[in-house]
């Protein structure tokens, strides 16, 4: 019971502001990014299937979404009414507000970032010398929302007259405007003598820099990350700091200074946040040198932030033993962002749960990450052998969520601070990653997931697949998109795509559509 409360309180501070309706205002539903919604009172077990459960209809949008749905209802919007939103955004560079419950396939409004007649558009994947995000790449990381200002902060990656340039975003939600002093272009310089430095310093470069990991919002700050595109270098991992009402930029970290890489983009998933303030995020391959002296390169690690003053610092950190043989076999770590665990009975109270490429998932003590320690992990609360893995994992009641590289989702019983296999679902069709749970608090929990592609089909067209499973035993399927494909078939996906289950409503991100899925006794919307 002490654990739901805490639990609890914890969704009301990071992720939802309404007992009623539940407001996805943030990557993975909340700060310590349990991908869980414990406000869902419509869906249930019980009536998520093929018989009454389906595709309601797509709304069609101008570009890519890769960008996680975000969701908040009783939106004002000037002139036509208070409406239950979902919030879009795609890598033609615009963000869309859509009436869920709406007729038309016309947003409530929609900006864009870009004006080719004034010479400024996206990116295209050769801009980029990446085809991973293909045609082009604009709006790529989940935006956030601070719904007490009802503003919504994105960033979007730009050609300006021939150059390169990413800008943050201040929007308002109820029409889509710039707020005052928006947008700042990022750039930012550190001490350095890493790759791409010069006279001692490293800069940021706006073409290689490419952001992936979602926004996180916590004590009026937004982080934003940045991590390569196909490992296209000179590059270095990035996060920086920005005051959310000034949109003046409070404090940079570069997570390689001294060498190269280090980047942190975690397949979609976003940066966590314990109710300290402390920041969790986790790197890919490259140079580690921090358990030298004044060492200051962070690959293939999990870092503690926290801001200090102008600085954000490392406080703890953890990397595993064999850092140079996953450096050297492209198994970062930073494939998966972190999961915070509620406060637990024993010995470690605090809790995360991470994996990476190589096929360990760890579960650490944030009081005590254990750093660097050549030969072995000694530090390391748990470590299951799994497959490699994108995305994170999800957090409901006890259990961990975790999909592979195997095409399936394992769900692990946390019992005396371990975690021990209770059961996996049938092998689904394609890779998925980030996994969702919806429940009312304990009860009538569905876990959802999304089939997508993997990393070698980018240039590939294949419907996604939405299943949901029964949380309390994922053994048992309840649905998927597949049984009744006429009606119920996703559009074409995109990687790493993170559903959004709010209100009776699962949303979607694919090519060039937003996917809207929920009961079938309801009305469905004509398409135009």
């Amino acid at each position: 019971m002490m654990e739901r409360r805490l639990i609890l309180s914890l969704f009301m501070l990071v992720g939802f502001q309404s007992a009623a309706n539940a407001q996805v205002l943030t990557a993975q539903y909340d700060n310590s990014r349990t991908s869980a919604n414990l406000h869902e009172t419509i869906l249930k077990p019980s009536n998520v299937n093929s018989r009454d459960f389906g595709k309601l209809f797509s709304r069609t949008v101008d570009g890519d979404v890769y960008a996680q749905p975000l969701y908040m209802p009783a939106v004002a919007i000037p002139g036509k009414g208070t409406r239950d939103v979902v919030f879009a955004a795609t890598a033609h560079d615009s963000v869309y507000a859509f009436d869920v419950n709406g007729t038309r396939d016309a947003p409530l409004w929609k900006t864009t970032f870009i004006d080719p007649r004034r010479g400024i558009t996206t990116l295209s994947e050769g801009d980029a010398s990446c085809p991973f995000i293909t045609p082009e790449v604009g709006i790529t990381p989940t935006p956030v929302i601070d719904a007490r200002s009802k503003t919504m902060y994105v960033l979007a990656r730009t050609k300006e007259h021939g150059a390169f340039v990413q800008k943050l975003h201040a929007l308002d939600i109820t029409n889509g405007k710039e707020r005052a002093g928006s947008p700042v272009v990022i750039s930012a310089t550190v001490p350095g003598s890493g790759v791409g430095a010069v006279n001692g310093s490293v800069s940021f470069d706006p073409l290689i820099e490419n952001p992936r990991a979602a926004l996180l919002l916590v004590g009026g700050k937004v982080y934003i990350t940045w991590a390569s595109s196909c490992d296209v270098g000179p590059y270095h991992g990035w996060m920086m700091a920005y005051d959310v009402r000034t949109l003046r930029q409070r404090a940079v970290l570069n997570t390689s200074p001294d060498g190269a890489k280090a980047g942190i983009w975690q397949s979609h998933a976003g940066p966590a946040a314990d109710e300290e303030g402390n920041i969790y995020v986790a790197t890919g391959n490259g140079d580690f040198n921090a358990a030298k002296a004044n060492g200051r390169n962070f690959a293939d690690s999990l870092l503690k932030l926290r801001l200090e003053g102008p600085n954000l610092v490392v406080r703890d950190y953890f990397t595993p033993f064999n850092e140079r043989i996953l450096d050297s076999k492209d198994q970062d770590l930073g494939s998966q962002g972190p999961v915070l665990l509620p406060v637990q009975m024993g010995a470690h109270p605090h809790l995360l749960v991470i994996a990476g490429k190589e096929g360990k998932l760890y579960m650490l003590d944030r009081d005590k990450l254990g750093k660097f320690h050549e030969g072995s992990d000694t530090d390391v609360v748990q470590t299951v052998n799994v497959k490699g893995a994108y995305g994170a994992a999800a957090y409901w009641n006890g259990h961990i969520f975790f999909t592979d590289r195997s095409y399936v989702t394992h769900d692990f019983a946390l019992q005396g601070g371990h975690l021990l296999l209770k059961g996996v679902t049938a092998k689904m069709p394609f890779l998925a990653a980030t996994p969702t749970v919806s429940a009312d608090g304990t009860k009538d929990a569905i876990l959802w997931v999304v089939s997508t592609k993997e990393w070698n089909e980018a240039h590939m067209d294949r419907p996604a697949v939405l299943h949901a499973y029964d949380a309390n035993d994922i053994s048992h399927e309840l649905y998927n998109s597949e049984q009744n494909s006429k009606r119920d078939r996703a559009d074409m996906t995109v990687r790493f795509s993170i559903p959004t289950v709010a209100d009776g409503h699962v949303f979607i991100g694919a090519r060039g559509r937003l996917d809207v899925y929920g009961l079938l006794n309801k009305s469905t919307p004509p398409e135009k």
